[in-house]
């Protein structure tokens, strides 16, 4: 008998003969014997748990990790210092183990921790409201160009050529059966170029997609690109890094309608790519319109302080063609950690982060940019540049993770023409001995 399945084979045949078979392989008689393995499979003998743990252990090791290498990978998953408390107080059962709380009153603890994280993001993005949340930045991307067009009635998405080619793919996927179109912004010198927006800005345009800092790392100028959309219904979409917004001045105080971002930098782990977190903010003519879930603060019977539910767009809430949503329950628990970071690190440690990357990576960018046969690509930036390198960046990044580097990203999988550039990020995790090491390996380094 196998281990995990308990069943006698008398237990077996009553449950064959319940469905009217005698064996097992009456039960497989729709499958021809041509498709089903004969024989025994090719498996070692079998180990204890020790044993097996052992071996497991010895794959492990064989990794490579932001554990084993020192990451300056950035293009929207960033390798901050997460303090110890968010995964103790996430991993208590009330949080761990709670389901999306469709019974309000019973739920005071959940709706709280989404009531306190939406607050957060709306002091920090500067716009009305929050939702709570989105599976990812790519995700709340492409909820925020559906969200656009369904308020407009319009169908025509304008995205810079600067935003994450991943969010693009994404926002693409998700508008295919949504009738979406989608037009691309050229760039001037590695930003949004205003004269192809004015260009562009044709009186059925739902939204404008502009990330800042952008993929490449350069700064865009929210105030001129919202000034230049005259029609005062085309909705100012902004993809914003939350760390930056510590330093930069935030979204909703440029004029834009709906900040949306990836979260995973705000005390999320890397965990090879999810799940992550994705934020959505918008300011109030849109509050009715927002996919997710809204929690909100109100009082009891008894005159006492109270957490609902104000919103709800899920489809198994509302009739399914009318559903803005199909957030899952485990993005609370993604944006509890967030609340949790920045409750723990508070407005002053959040602006500290900010501003060691930015220094961090200033002195890395200009220490490269001396280097010969590497220049910087990027004029204006937060924590995150392209360099140009000599030879192919695919090489350089495969040379440079056995010297215990993950050096970056390599462009040119996302544009062919870019097979000579790097994007490097740096967050406040990298000490000055780490970034020369970098150096001195790139300085020592030959195509």
């Amino acid at each position: 008998m196998h281990q995990y399945i308990p069943n006698t084979e008398d237990e077996q045949l009553k449950m064959l003969n319940e469905v009217g078979i005698a064996s097992f392989e009456e039960l497989l008689h729709s499958i021809p014997k041509s498709l089903r393995f004969e024989g025994d499979l090719p498996l070692p003998p079998a180990k204890s748990e020790i044993e097996h743990k052992q071996d497991v252990l010895k794959i492990l090791t064989g990794d490579a990790s932001t554990a084993s290498h020192v990451s300056f990978l950035g293009g929207g998953s960033y390798d901050h210092f997460i303090p110890h408390v968010v995964d103790v107080l996430i991993s208590r059962s009330e949080f761990y183990t709670a389901y999306t709380p469709y019974q309000a009153e019973v739920s005071q603890g959940t709706l709280q921790a989404m009531y306190e994280y939406q607050s957060m993001i709306c002091e920090l993005t500067g716009m009305d409201l929050a939702n709570s949340s989105m599976y990812d930045g790519a995700s709340a991307m492409a909820e925020a160009c559906l969200l656009a067009a369904r308020h407009t009635r319009r169908k025509k998405i304008l995205i810079s050529k600067s935003v994450n080619p991943v969010y693009i793919d994404v926002a693409i996927t998700y508008a295919h059966y949504q009738g979406l179109e989608f037009e691309f912004v050229d760039l001037t010198e590695g930003v949004t170029s205003l004269q192809s927006l004015a260009d562009q800005l044709t009186a059925d345009i739902a939204g404008v997609v502009i990330q800042n800092p952008n993929f490449y790392g350069d700064l865009e100028d929210l105030v001129a690109i919202k000034e230049s959309i005259e029609d005062k219904k085309t909705q100012l979409i902004a993809v914003v890094n939350p760390i930056s917004l510590n330093l930069l001045e935030a979204p909703g105080k440029l004029g834009v309608d709906i900040a949306v971002g990836e979260g995973q930098s705000l005390g999320n782990h890397l965990s090879f790519g999810g799940p992550y977190l994705g934020f959505m903010a918008v300011k109030e003519p849109l509050i009715r319109k927002v996919p997710g879930r809204i929690a909100g603060e109100s009082i009891d019977v008894h005159g006492n302080r109270a957490f609902v539910m104000v919103l709800r767009t899920r489809e198994q809430d509302i009739r399914r063609e009318k559903a803005t949503s199909n957030i899952c329950t485990n993005q609370g628990l993604n944006a509890l950690a967030a609340c949790i970071y920045m409750s723990t690190l508070g407005k002053n440690g959040m602006k500290r982060v900010a501003e060691l990357s930015t220094q961090k990576a200033h002195y890395l960018a200009e220490a490269i940019n001396e280097l010969t046969g590497f220049s910087l690509r990027t004029k204006y930036f937060f924590n995150e540049f392209v360099v140009e390198v000599p030879g192919s960046a695919k090489t350089l990044v495969s040379e440079a993770t056995k010297a215990g580097f993950f050096p970056g990203i390599d462009l040119s999988q996302f544009d062919k023409n870019s097979e000579n550039q790097l994007l490097i990020a740096v967050t406040e995790k990298r000490s000055k001995s780490e970034m020369d090491n970098l150096v001195s390996f790139l300085k020592g380094y030959s195509v």
